[in-house]
């Protein structure tokens, strides 16, 4: 994969470190989706080890980090996705599967926020941008690059990136600290899809402008 290096500086106060969906839908060896859906397994597992890196250097320099998860147990019923009936889409496939409204909902170690970490709410969409609260975090904080990071590549990493991209802000995708439910999803997002919204930096790089 192509890796593309931050131009032109690297400011940490106008930049946020986005983790998506590191719950135990995905991270759990017993998760509902984990299982279900992920045939490539190892790198899921090989993805939140990466991202640990990420994070334990974001702790440690105060970069700004903000957990998007999906959490739908205070809506038990997906009132928010409306009738099963007569929709399509994760708005149907999320209720039939019964996902993120129970344990599959809790975030796993190490990614569990800590106190000065912001955690988006609200979110509606395979985007964590969409009707959450992360956009008016973002801009109130003046906030214009992103790193993404989580679960899955070829969902809601690619939703929040192009729609991050059509807001207006800078996107970086950490292609390993990413993955798909195959390895030719994530090839495919990384040769096909990336370079039209935004760029990809692997972890190592990313850890070293964040300890520089």
């Amino acid at each position: 994969m192509a890796q593309t290096l931050i131009s032109g500086g690297f400011e940490k106060s106008r930049s946020a470190f986005v983790f998506i969906e590191f719950q135990a839908e995905w991270l759990a060896e017993d998760g509902v989706l984990f299982e279900k859906l992920v045939q490539d397994k190892d790198a899921f597992r090989n993805a939140a080890d990466q991202a640990k890196l990420v994070l334990a250097a974001a702790r440690k320099n105060a970069g700004i980090i903000a957990h998007a998860g999906l959490d739908l147990r205070d809506d038990p019923t997906y009132r928010l996705f409306g009738s099963e009936e007569n929709v399509l889409g994760l708005r149907a496939a999320i209720p039939r599967a019964g996902t993120w409204t129970g344990r599959g909902a809790e975030f796993v170690f190490p990614f569990v926020p800590i106190p000065g970490e912001f955690i988006a709410h609200g979110r509606s969409g395979a985007s964590a941008l969409k009707n959450s609260t992360l956009d008016a975090f973002l801009r109130n904080n003046r906030i214009d690059t992103l790193f993404l990071m989580g679960f899955a590549t070829h969902v809601c990493v690619e939703s929040t990136l192009r729609e991050a991209h059509d807001s207006g802000f800078n996107v970086y995708v950490v292609t390993d600290a990413c993955a798909a439910f195959t390895c030719e999803q994530d090839q495919y997002f990384h040769q096909h899809i990336l370079h039209h919204f935004g760029a990809g930096i692997d972890v190592a790089s990313l850890v070293k402008l964040l300890e520089a």
